[in-house]
């Protein structure tokens, strides 16, 4: 083997090292990058998740509690006007013995990035009252606005629709 061959060999066994070297980063990166969007995106889906459930589920005989669990999922506008209702609420709910019993059916993201997202949520609930004390089931869908705040997803407004 001459000088120039060992050479040449050497500077392609260096070359394919770097390429393979180059290639295991860009796709061990691409890997992290889909792997931190995935769980954002799952992250996002729970936190909706959860905030619809406890918009649907709310009993006179703890109501205290079930609002302060909207509350804890909550923040801006959506916060200061369910906490400014709170007490109009607690009477209703209280006078009428409104159960709501939420079930989450579906939820999907509408759009989201780092410190936003929509998300669309179909609940079902079954309501018992004075006024339907056998039970009545009612569906909601709802659409979610929600906000990175502090390593967590709450929910900024809640729109019903169609």
């Amino acid at each position: 083997m001459t000088v120039t061959t060992s050479r040449a060999m050497t500077a392609g066994l260096i070359a394919a090292t770097i390429l393979t070297t180059a290639l295991s980063i860009w796709l061990t990166l691409g890997l992290y990058g889909h792997r931190e969007a995935d769980q954002r995106r799952q992250d996002i889906l729970a936190a909706a998740r959860q905030s619809a459930l406890n918009f649907t589920s709310l009993d006179y005989r703890h109501y205290d509690r079930d609002s302060a669990n909207v509350l804890a999922g909550a923040t801006g506008d959506f916060k200061k006007q369910f906490a400014a209702q709170t007490k109009q609420l607690t009477d209703l709910v209280d006078q009428n013995k409104s159960v709501s019993e939420g079930q989450v059916l579906e939820a999907g993201i509408v759009r989201s990035d780092d410190n936003s997202a929509r998300v669309l949520v179909v609940a079902d609930s079954k309501v018992t009252n004075t006024a339907v004390p056998q039970g009545e089931a009612r569906t909601y869908r709802l659409q979610l606005d929600l906000v990175h705040r502090d390593g967590r997803w709450l929910t900024s407004n809640v729109e019903f629709v169609g």
